[in-house]
């Protein structure tokens, strides 16, 4: 699967730094098809250039190492997850929505971003599971920052007696996530038929709790 360039906020407009972020961009990209398309121990520095259209030397003076570039993109790819998230639970925020809208605005925009970046979700589902990788630190960190945006959304509502005090909030926000990225990855994998909005629909109504038949 090919992802689309990932975006930076920390480029300024005509200088250097937004031509290093522009080709950081097309070395993420480059990275994170071919590792999603061959894994990681079979993926050169060579065809990460070669794919991202440029030198090699030009990795390596962006990046130490295959390793320290696999670290970064994951850095940004979470760190562009976790702030559409919260750029979603702030919106419903400022539009007066109650603590389960802003949840749901979450998990849409949680899909917008897998259905966007569907090879760097991947990855980073995959990456979860193993525990002997460099990065695996850095990886709990980013993870942690995502979970973090709907903890604090959870607390909110627990605080503002929207939620039960007795649910988990770390447990449950981790489930949030854990939702929405292995549902997506099944949508994208074997129902792509379905929009977006099917599968928001669905998880929406397991949100707010309208599965059951009972009134």
């Amino acid at each position: 699967m090919r992802i689309g360039a990932m975006e930076s906020s920390s480029a300024t407009p005509g200088g250097g730094r937004t031509r290093r972020e522009a080709t950081r961009q097309r070395l993420y990209e480059a990275a994170v098809t071919l590792i999603a398309e061959q894994g990681f121990s079979a993926t050169t520095v060579d065809e990460i250039a070669e794919r991202a259209g440029v030198a090699k030397g030009t990795v390596y003076y962006n990046f130490a190492s295959k390793s320290v570039l696999f670290e970064e993109l994951l850095r940004h790819g979470v760190g562009l997850l976790t702030a559409s998230l919260r750029e979603a639970a702030e919106r419903t925020a400022r539009e007066g929505g109650t603590r389960v809208d802003a949840l749901d605005a979450m998990v849409r925009a949680g899909l917008v971003f897998i259905d966007r970046y569907p090879a760097f979700t991947q990855l980073y589902v995959a990456e979860l599971w193993r525990t002997n990788r460099a990065w695996q630190s850095t990886l709990m960190v980013v993870r942690q920052e995502a979970v973090a945006v709907v903890e604090g959304v959870l607390r909110e509502g627990v605080e503002g007696g929207e939620f039960s005090e007795e649910i988990d909030v770390p447990l449950t926000a981790a489930a949030l996530v854990g939702m929405v990225l292995v549902a997506a990855l099944d949508w994208k994998s074997f129902q792509p038929e379905r929009s977006l909005d099917d599968v928001h629909a669905a998880l929406s109504r397991l949100l707010q709790g309208r599965v059951s038949g009972a009134r």
